[in-house]
């Protein structure tokens, strides 16, 4: 066994490979990580590199594969790669969930009883508020969507990115998620973080490495500490946590990222729940 798949099995690395699919979005979230918008320059993963790099994964001890973006979603070729990429190991994919098309969804609900699960971004349970974050009518077609997956046996879960809310708004959040299918145990809280447009607006936390749980995570630029690693901001890469340039063969910035966990100081936690 590697001295990587020791770390995966030991917990010392998460488990799970990132890997950032697209940047364009047909959104431009206030607080964006990565400032996707339509006009962004897309900067796609060929989906055969996607495969290498899941077997290659695999080989490593990784244990799951998470998905993001810009938005996954507009690449047509999505649902076939998910799919088989399922067949190596579990897959979550982070999607803003205004996509979904009766063409859409008829090819999702191939996932059903798959180890396949989409993550849907929701941070209200106020369309008005929602929207203010997230864009013109994100939450009518986010509740729509939702159920018409759950209803397919698709799993879904909800990520909430706020950076307050009160206990009421809260309460009311969660019977929404409840009443459209998802449990709470699918229902993903966490703060916003000051990277890419959120420092335009001086919204979120400031996160240091110690904040971010070492989950290797591979862009079209290279291979990150995490998957709030690859960022942008005014246009240009943000290259602070950046691992490795080279993303192929996995060994490679595997072993780097896990030189830099072995050489962290003990005391060095996470403190902020950052997920």
């Amino acid at each position: 066994m590697s001295q990587v798949a020791e770390a995966n099995a030991s917990g010392a690395l998460p488990g799970r490979l990132w890997m950032y699919s697209n940047y364009h979005c047909n959104l431009a979230c206030s607080y964006c990580l990565t400032e996707s918008a339509p006009q962004a320059a897309k900067r796609e993963l060929p989906a055969e590199l996607m495969f290498s790099l899941a077997r290659d994964a695999r080989e490593l001890g990784f244990t799951s594969l998470g998905i993001t973006g810009g938005e996954p979603f507009l690449l047509p070729h999505l649902p076939d790669t998910i799919e088989r990429l399922a067949e190596v190991m579990p897959v979550i994919v982070l999607t803003n969930g205004t996509l979904f098309t009766k063409e859409r969804l008829r090819r999702v609900q191939r996932f059903a009883g798959k180890p396949v699960a989409l993550q849907i971004s929701l941070d209200s349970p106020d369309a008005i508020v929602n929207d203010t974050m997230r864009g013109p009518h994100n939450f009518h077609k986010v509740i729509e969507a939702i159920p018409a997956l759950v209803e397919g046996g698709v799993q879904v879960r909800i990520a909430t990115t706020v950076e307050e809310m009160d206990d009421a708004d809260m309460v009311r959040l969660c019977a929404l998620h409840r009443e459209l299918g998802v449990p709470d145990e699918d229902h993903v809280v966490r703060p916003i973080v000051r990277r890419g447009r959120a420092v335009d607006s001086a919204m979120g936390v400031e996160a240091q490495v110690a904040d971010l749980p070492p989950e290797l995570t591979i862009s079209a630029d290279g291979a990150f500490w995490s998957p709030f690693g690859p960022t942008v901001h005014s246009g240009a890469l943000d290259t602070d946590l950046l691992v490795s340039r080279t993303t192929s063969p996995l060994q490679k910035p595997a072993g780097i990222l896990l030189g830099l966990v072995q050489g962290r100081p003990a005391s060095e936690d996470s403190k902020l729940g950052i997920k």
